[in-house]
């Protein structure tokens, strides 16, 4: 008895999306639920749950390929697993060609499933070079593992011998191309930014501030409202709190324009930029306006673990009506980030680092760190963009604003 594979509902609006990588090849047991296929959406990656335990029968579509929604795309097969795939009779031609799955030389690239690809990113390890030990030449976490600790994956015992390929000798100096073909991730990134510039007036204001007063409350009960809460105080949250005064004094900064009018929001659904591994996702913290420091660290910690895990879902990315973007943990000094449509504004976050700067008449060090609004000119005049900055600034520089509502 057979059971079909289909393509679930990817969330509204969207009806395709590409298969990115087998998790389970034709012969290997699977149970229920568990996951034997990832999915690139336009947005986050979805898994593939099995519809049923059995084994894993013919993969009717390869890596890579656009499927819809509802479409068969493998079988499942009765049985407990086996070593080899079953047998398709003669006469039954296959509907698709079957995937070829790539030799152990071939292997090593970058088809990484969501745990080793959630382990790289952590580790900062690059994949290309290690050596994969696990089927086909994938990489595991054992392997991640043992590179982050300066080792060298061993070939697994049960390999079996192979005549190695032919090499060709390194040229001395050589140059060498890589062709990669671009996620649908990364295709929609690419688009969205480009339509981004395309169409709106885009402005960036700057401004830098002091951090001292912030460093110092996080540093003074950071122990306490982790052992409370159960949450890390980090800066987001901070600037989380700044960003929602400067929202409701400005409305046009959290507004957008839908034809030829302006749709303003008495709400903030704030979109955090975070790096998954896949590229940038941009997933929503809603209502946050109406949350305090604790939930706020608690629901940007969460999505930043999903974005990793890559179990974001199309509802975590829907909406949005104002980003903060922080490009300071990658030590990124200033940028000119760009908006996310339709959101009219997105506040750029940099590394902090002492500098000289004049208190009082006198020249001090201070933690500074440099501050960047982008926005649509179309909708936001200068004068508002650039109080609105100086409003989050001043937050910072003095938190006790955000208690008082100043």
């Amino acid at each position: 008895m057979s059971t079909e594979v289909k393509v679930p509902t990817l969330g509204e609006s969207i009806t395709e999306a590409t298969l990115g990588q087998w998790l389970k090849k034709p012969g290997e047991a699977v149970a229920a639920d568990e996951p034997i296929a990832s999915l690139e959406t336009d947005k986050v990656a979805v898994e593939v749950p099995a519809p049923a335990a059995g084994v894993m029968g013919a993969l009717l579509v390869n890596e890579g390929d656009t499927v819809n929604v509802g479409a068969v795309i493998a079988m499942i097969e009765a049985g407990s697993g086996a070593t080899t795939a079953p047998a398709v009779p003669a006469t039954t031609p296959a509907p698709v060609a079957p995937v070829v799955q790539p030799t152990p030389a071939a292997s090593a690239d970058l088809t990484l499933s969501p745990a080793v690809r959630r382990l790289v990113l952590e580790l900062g390890i690059d994949p290309t070079k290690v050596k994969g030990t696990g089927k086909d030449g994938r990489l595991t976490k054992e392997d991640v593992l043992t590179a982050a600790k300066g080792g060298t994956p061993a070939a697994p015992a049960t390999a079996p011998a192979a005549t190695p390929a032919p090499t060709v000798p390194a040229v001395a100096g050589g140059r060498r191309e890589e062709r990669v073909k671009m996620t649908r991730l990364r295709q929609t990134i690419a688009k969205r930014l480009k339509d981004a510039q395309n169409t709106a007036a885009l402005l960036t204001t700057f401004n830098d501030v002091d951090m001292s007063a912030v460093m110092d409350a996080r540093n003074r009960y950071k122990d306490s409202f982790e052992k409370k809460h159960g949450v890390k105080l980090g800066f987001m949250s901070f600037f989380t709190k700044a960003a929602c005064l400067a929202l409701k004094d400005f409305p046009a900064v959290n507004a957008q324009i839908q034809g030829d009018e302006i749709i303003y929001h008495d709400y903030v659904d704030m979109s955090v930029a975070v790096s998954a591994p896949n590229g940038l996702v941009v997933p929503v913290v809603r209502n946050v306006d109406q949350l305090g420091f604790a939930d706020i660290e608690k629901a940007i910690a969460d999505l930043g673990k999903r974005a990793k895990d890559g179990t974001l879902t199309m509802e975590d990315m829907a909406g949005g009506t104002f980003t903060i973007s922080n490009g300071g943990i990658f030590g990124g000094l200033m940028s000119t980030p760009i908006i996310n449509p339709p959101q009219s504004a997105v506040l750029g976050l940099h590394r902090i680092e002492d500098r000289p700067v004049v208190r009082d008449g006198q020249i001090v060090i201070r933690p500074m760190m440099y501050l960047a609004l982008s926005y649509d000119h179309r909708i936001i005049d200068g004068r508002e963009a650039v109080t609105a900055l100086k409003t989050i600034k001043e937050a910072i520089e003095d938190p006790t604003r955000l208690l008082i509502d100043l």
